[in-house]
């Protein structure tokens, strides 16, 4: 069955995780990815476990694809792009900015080719100002937006990093988002359109309804860390953790009868969903030393009895067995004559008459060479000579 972007033909030039991330997803939901890469191919083939060439890294945010690798550094190379993008609906880059003008693919040259084309940058702070120049990389996003403030010690005050990389990849999501939308607008007006992001400003438009609404009216604003939560909602319980949380003044009851203190429920001090608040730091840490006395399975079923918001705090390892994620089908295991059995996450967007899969798996480096540019009309001996001489990087071998 066709995704719902099936017949749209994308050229990916991204590296790392924002970029191939956002492709990958238009991949799944059907789009023709075509991914192109330096015959050395980019660093996320050499970061992870790998097997049979492809790492778990690439894999996870490269699938759907298809793969030329070429060298962008000589003018055949460039030549072999550029037709490529006379016939693309959209172009995503990564490059630090200025790259792709010293290679002849700016927006300008690529419109000349194809007035049509959605052209996609994405970079770590803007194409200019004091930052731009500069390497980025995620912790850097962290710091600048607020992440990392948010996220700081409540006792110390000291700034902490999420140990994942959650700007790259609401990035990526922006940017695909953004992608649909110029693609809609397109089918239109009949135009292309140049749509530029950064990590840094789908960070703070990421981070504001929430982490700084107090900042919203200005001359009245009020303290940031108002507006988050004053501490982690994880409760150890006799065999492990569970996160809880009370809002409501039903489900505060609820609480106090699942923990079997009911005497809290005429605590002056708790009365009020404000008064709760006011005092969210006492209140915790009464609750969670009565939640000690529990073994979590036991608890979370009082807390689940008393429709108190509740869950087990799941070691990653752990997830796939979880009796929600299985019954959704969320982690999915397929089959690949070169990489064997492979655990990934399906997408997360069901669409009930255009499904989105993953087409393929991730593709070794310049597999797809030979096809892609027999599509382009190049002769078997042509793209054999470009082989020889190096504009096209040698397609990996992929035996077992």
């Amino acid at each position: 069955m066709s995704g719902p972007l099936t017949g749209i033909k994308i050229v990916d030039m991204t590296t790392m995780m924002s970029g191939p991330l956002a492709t990958m997803l238009l991949g799944d939901q059907g789009a023709d990815v075509i991914k192109v890469e330096t015959p050395s191919g980019e660093l996320m083939r050499k970061v992870g476990r790998s097997r049979n060439g492809v790492t778990d890294s690439f894999q996870c945010s490269n699938r759907s694809k298809r793969s030329l690798s070429v060298d962008l550094k000589s003018e055949q190379g460039r030549s072999i792009v550029k037709q490529l993008l006379a016939n693309a609906d959209v172009l995503v880059q990564n490059f630090r900015p200025g790259t792709m003008a010293r290679l002849g693919l700016d927006e300008t040259a690529v419109r000349t080719l194809n007035p049509g084309i959605i052209y996609v940058s994405i970079n770590g702070v803007g194409e200019d100002g004091p930052y731009a120049r500069q390497r980025i990389y995620d912790p850097m996003i962290q710091a600048l937006s607020g992440m990392a403030d948010i996220q700081a010690d409540n006792d110390t005050g000291r700034p902490r990093m999420v140990r994942t990389v959650l700007c790259d990849q609401t990035t990526a999501l922006a940017a695909a988002q953004a992608v649909t939308a110029a693609l809609f607008e397109r089918a239109n007006s009949g135009k292309g359109q140049h749509v530029k992001l950064s990590m840094l400003d789908t960070m703070v438009s990421f981070l504001w309804p929430e982490g700084m609404s107090p900042l919203t009216f200005v001359g009245d604003e009020g303290d940031p860390a108002s507006a988050q939560l004053g501490g982690d909602l994880v409760y150890q319980t006799q065999d492990g953790y569970i996160t809880a949380g009370a809002v409501t003044d039903a489900e505060w009851s609820g609480m106090c009868k699942a923990i079997e203190r009911l005497d809290l429920l005429a605590d002056e001090r708790f009365k009020t969903a404000d008064g709760r608040f006011s005092h969210a730091n006492v209140r915790r840490a009464i609750t969670a030393e009565e939640m000690k006395k529990w073994t979590s399975g036991v608890l979370l079923e009082r807390l689940r009895d008393n429709d108190v918001p509740s869950a087990p705090v799941l070691a990653r390892g752990d997830i796939e067995q979880d009796p929600q994620v299985k019954h959704n089908g969320v982690i999915v295991i397929q089959e690949d004559e070169i990489l064997g059995q492979v655990r990934q996450a399906r997408p997360a967007a069901r669409f009930d008459r255009t499904p989105a899969t993953p087409t393929r798996m991730a593709p070794r480096l310049g597999a797809d060479n030979e096809t892609i540019l027999a599509e382009l009309g190049y002769a078997a001996t042509s793209i054999e000579e470009l082989t020889r001489s190096g504009i096209l990087g040698s397609p990996e071998t992929q035996s077992r």
